[in-house]
């Protein structure tokens, strides 16, 4: 899938989240890097229109982010950087199952669409279980498989190994190289985005960087400490 940004700017009041961007993304891997504050997350959610531009436009496909809302909804996925915060039901197989339902899906149908995406991010044993007793790592993945199960196009993460120790990294790390999406991939995590194909760094707003990932590292590390 093509995402395109059209001069496209986020402003809040008089502040500018984002200068005007002019940027085609198509690679299955896009990694997303910057300080706090850089405008990493503001171009994440202009994907998926959970934020709209101020000027410009943003296209999946052809398709309008602000015009065709409701279609690029069900092409994308995004998961919160405090994944928690999604799960909506208190147990995690009704909660993969609320999206599919929600669409209509039900019986043999909607049983088989939740224990296929349970076995596809190796999860089955989770199914019954609870949020709260689930490690970082698993949250992350209960969360990710309650947004593929209703088939995306773009999965978009916003710091999935953010305070996770390194066994619950290399599961998440895993489970996001094995998706067959296109998957974008917002993190302080430098390990994590060094063999995707495209490295974004973002500084005060603006794309400071477009390039592959040891060239946007080593630019990343020029801007963060001077």
């Amino acid at each position: 899938m093509q995402i395109t940004f059209d001069r496209a700017e986020v402003r809040f009041g008089a502040h500018v989240a984002l200068q005007p961007l002019d940027l085609a993304l198509e690679e299955h891997r896009i990694g997303v890097i910057g300080l706090n504050g850089s405008g990493k997350t503001t171009f994440a959610r202009l994907i998926n229109g959970l934020v709209k531009p101020s000027a410009g436009r943003v296209t999946l496909d052809g398709l309008d982010t602000v015009k065709d809302e409701k279609a690029v909804l069900s092409k994308t996925g995004f998961i919160f950087q405090n994944p928690a915060n999604q799960i909506i039901l208190p147990i995690i197989r009704d909660d993969i199952a609320f999206g599919p339902k929600s669409r209509g899906i039900k019986g043999e149908a909607l049983t088989q669409a939740v224990d296929g995406v349970l076995t596809q991010l190796g999860i089955t044993h989770l199914a019954d279980r609870r949020p709260h007793e689930l490690s970082g790592g698993e949250l992350q993945l209960a969360a990710l498989a309650a947004v593929i199960v209703t088939g995306p196009d773009i999965v978009i993460f916003d710091e999935p190994t953010n305070q996770l120790d390194l066994r619950n990294r290399a599961m998440v790390q895993a489970a996001i190289d094995a998706l067959p999406q296109q998957a974008i991939i917002i993190s302080h995590d430098l390990d994590l985005v060094s063999g995707y194909g495209r490295v974004l760094v973002f500084h005060q707003g603006r794309l400071a960087f477009d390039g592959g990932p040891q060239d946007a590292i080593a630019r990343y590390r020029k801007l963060a400490l001077p």
